[in-house]
């Protein structure tokens, strides 16, 4: 379902407040929202929202404010609606249910923020295609608060998608464009038709960056060495490659720290 743009940003209400409110609420949706799906297969707005103001923060990372007793806007909380939200669904149900969740919270902004912020796996070309997207949908509205990714940055949208996702743009388009946002859109619509072929090679351009990024690997020349890579990646089971396809240096990432705990086994 698509819903239509408020002229306000607002947010489900119950992740604004303290942490530790927050966290019993967030599983009280999690069950509320699993209910409402066994009734009708399908997924309700929230039961209340609430307005953002322009220029107020919403903390994206755990890491990022420690003032935990704080009230604020706690965004990172979200994900602890997926502790409760199978509850009375038949297991072999769960991952069409995640996927409907997944699809319904992308027509908002709010659920657009968190699957593009902390996407859960896999992260295939295909998948992140359709986060990136729906975060370019709602982008003149989520310009108006600040985020809190790391400790002491409040950084506009277009800085935040930078930080998480610069390496990724580049990698799918090298040589950027005017804008962050301009970037972000030329690697959706290059992600949306990728080949394995066009995903294997933007993996190969962010994996040495990666590489650089991280000095504890213990295995770094080893592991930006290109026909190393290729032939690594070549070699991954299929779901393993899709996981990493879209070239998230956070997926590239973990299966660096795998390589180099292999390497150090032989």
């Amino acid at each position: 379902m698509t819903t239509e743009q408020s002229p306000v940003l607002e947010f489900p209400a119950w992740l604004y407040g303290t942490t530790a409110a927050i966290r019993g609420k967030a599983r009280a949706e999690g069950r509320w929202w699993a209910r409402e799906y066994l009734k009708t297969s399908a997924f309700p707005q929230p039961r209340q929202m609430r307005q953002v103001a322009p220029g107020e923060v919403l903390v994206m990372h755990s890491g990022a404010d420690f003032d935990l007793g704080r009230t604020r806007w706690w965004i990172h909380m979200f994900g602890g609606i997926f502790m409760d939200l199978d509850e009375g669904v038949p297991e072999t149900a769960h991952q069409r249910m995640r996927e409907a969740f997944e699809s319904f919270c992308l027509s908002t902004p709010w659920g657009a923020l968190h699957y593009t912020v902390s996407p859960s796996p896999p992260r295939s070309a295909e998948r992140m295609a359709n986060r990136l997207a729906s975060v370019l949908r709602f982008w003149d509205i989520l310009q108006g608060p600040r985020y809190a990714f790391w400790p002491g940055k409040k950084y506009t949208l277009e800085e935040l998608m930078d930080d998480i996702y610069g390496k990724t743009l580049e990698a799918w388009c090298p040589g950027g464009s005017a804008s962050v946002r301009e970037h972000l859109a030329l690697t959706v619509e290059r992600m949306a038709r990728a080949t394995r072929e066009d995903c294997l090679e933007a993996v190969l351009r962010v994996m040495p960056v990666v590489v650089e990024a991280n000095t504890d690997l213990k295995h770094r020349e080893v592991l930006s060495d290109p026909d190393f890579l290729r032939e690594r990646l070549c070699a991954l089971p299929p779901e393993d490659f899709e996981d990493i396809s879209s070239a998230d240096r956070y997926a590239a990432n973990g299966q660096l720290y795998a390589w180099d705990r292999q390497l150090g086994r032989h």
